[in-house]
C-alpha cells in the first residue's frame, strides 16, 4: 500500500554488488538488518549524543538517540504511505560516521583532517557502510540498495549544486567524493521522502531528548522552559489537566506533548506540500527543489527559540565546555601519536597502514580508527599512551 511516491522495493537501482534477492525479506529490510548487525552500530551504545557515556546511566547516549529517531521514523513514513523499512534504514546508519565524544570530538577531527581532505560524519557513515565493515566474503562494506547510500549522503539535503546547504561550499569530503565516484548518488537533487523522514525525526529526537536529559542534569528546570514557546504550553496544558502533579510525571507529561506536536506538525505539512505538490514518482520528489517533509514555519521559529535556549544553556554551560576541552585534547593527543606510530594501531590496521603510499592515505587510516573509538577506549587509550 505503498504511495506512488515512495521508494518500492522492487524498483531499487540494486546494489553495487548484484547479489540474489531474499525469499522472505526485501532490500530495504536487508539494509536496515545489515545496519543493525554492524559493527558500528554496536559502537554506538558507547558514544555521546550530549554528555559523555559514563556520566550517567540515563542519558541518551548514540545509540539510543538513533533508536528513538528510527522509531519516529517509521511513525511518520507509515502515516505517509512511503516504505518504512527504507526511512527506517536511514535512520539507523544517519549516525554511524560520529566520532567518541559527540560534535566535540567531530569538531577536533575536522581540525586535525584539514590537511588531508577534512572529516565530516555523513561522509564517514558513507565511507563505514562501503569500505570499513570487513565481514562479509564478497565485498568489503554492507553492500547497502543505492537508495540507502543515497539517503545517508543526502538526508540533509542536496549536497552540490544550487540548493547545497551553505556549509557544504567548497570540494566534496573526500569519503564521499569516493563512493560518489564509484557509484553516483546525484548529489545535486534532494533525496527520496524516506530519507527527509529520517533527517526530520533526527530533529524531533534531539529536540524532545536534549530537553529531557538537560532537566536531568540541573542545567536548566522546569521554570526555565515554562518561559519558552512549545515547552511553556506543554506544561500548562499539564498543570491544567492534573494539577499538583508529581514532578517527576509532570515533566514526562510536557514533554511527551512537545514529541506529539513536532510529530503532528511535520504530518500535516508533508500532507499539505503532497497534495499540491502532486508527485507520481520518486524521481518527482528528488526533482521538487525543495523538500516536502518539514516543520511548519511557525513552529519551526518556535522551535529556533528552544535550540537557542539549548546551546547557551546546556551545549555551551561551563561543566560541559569543561568536558569540552578534556575530549579535545584526548582526541588532540591521540591522532598526531598514531600518525608518528602508526604500529600503535592494532594488527588488523596493518595491511591498509603497510599499503598507505603518502602522508594523506595514513591519515584517512587514523582517521577511521580515531573516529570509530567509544568514548571509554578513547579515554582509556589516552591515559595508557600518553599519561
Amino acid at each position: 500500500m505503498l504511495a506512488p511516491y515512495a521508494c518500492h522495493p522492487d524498483a531499487s537501482r540494486g546494489r553495487l554488488y548484484p547479489e540474489r534477492m531474499s525469499s522472505f525479506r526485501s532490500p530495504f529490510q536487508r539494509d536496515r538488518d545489515r545496519v543493525i548487525h554492524s559493527s558500528a552500530f554496536r559502537r554506538l551504545k558507547h558514544k555521546t549524543q550530549v554528555f559523555v557515556e559514563h556520566e550517567g546511566d540515563y542519558y541518551r547516549t548514540r545509540l539510543t538517540h538513533t533508536i528513538e529517531v528510527a522509531q519516529v521514523a517509521r511513525t511518520i513514513a507509515g502515516v505517509l504511505g512511503l516504505n518504512t523499512d527504507l526511512a527506517e534504514a536511514v535512520a539507523l546508519a544517519h549516525d554511524l560516521g560520529h566520532t567518541p565524544f559527540g560534535h566535540t570530538g567531530e569538531d577536533a577531527m575536522e581540525a586535525l583532517m584539514a590537511p588531508y581532505g577534512g572529516f565530516d560524519h555523513n561522509a564517514q557513515a558513507l565511507r563505514i557502510v562501503t569500505r570499513l565493515e570487513r565481514h562479509y566474503a564478497d565485498f568489503d562494506g554492507l553492500n547497502l540498495t543505492w537508495e540507502a547510500l543515497e539517503g545517508i549522503a543526502k538526508h540533509n539535503g542536496p549536497v552540490t549544486g544550487p540548493h547545497a546547504d551553505a556549509k557544504h561550499a567548497g570540494p566534496l569530503p573526500y569519503a564521499l567524493a569516493e563512493v560518489n565516484a564509484q557509484w553516483d548518488l546525484e548529489l545535486s537533487t534532494h533525496a527520496s521522502a524516506e530519507a527527509q523522514v529520517a533527517a526530520i525525526a533526527d530533529d524531533v529526537a534531539y529536540s524532545h531528548h536534549d530537553l529531557h536529559d538537560g532537566l536531568r542534569s540541573g542545567l536548566f528546570d522546569e521554570n526555565d522552559l515554562m518561559e519558552l514557546p512549545v515547552t511553556g504550553p506543554a506544561f500548562a496544558e499539564v498543570d491544567a489537566l492534573y494539577p499538583g502533579l508529581d514532578p517527576s510525571r509532570r515533566r514526562h507529561e510536557a514533554l511527551r506533548r512537545v514529541f506529539g506536536r513536532m510529530v503532528e506538525d511535520v504530518i500535516a505539512v508533508a500532507r499539505n506540500r503532497l497534495d499540491a505538490a502532486r508527485p507520481q514518482s520518486v524521481a518527482d520528489i528528488r526533482d521538487l527543489g525543495t523538500t516536502v517533509i518539514r516543520f511548519s514555519k511557525p513552529l519551526y521559529q518556535e522551535l529556533k527559540a528552544v535550540r537557542g535556549f539549548l546551546f547557551t544553556r546546556m551545549y555551551r554551560a561551563p561543566s560541559v565546555m569543561v568536558e569540552r576541552a578534556r575530549v579535545t585534547e584526548t582526541i588532540n593527543g591521540l591522532f598526531p601519536l598514531f600518525m608518528a606510530r602508526p604500529d600503535l594501531l592494532p594488527a588488523e590496521w596493518q595491511a591498509d597502514i603497510a599499503a598507505a603510499r603518502e602522508e594523506v592515505d595514513l591519515a584517512r587510516i587514523v582517521a577511521d580508527y580515531v573516529a570509530g573509538m567509544t568514548d571509554r577506549f578513547a579515554l582509556q587509550e589516552h591515559a595508557r599512551l600518553l599519561g
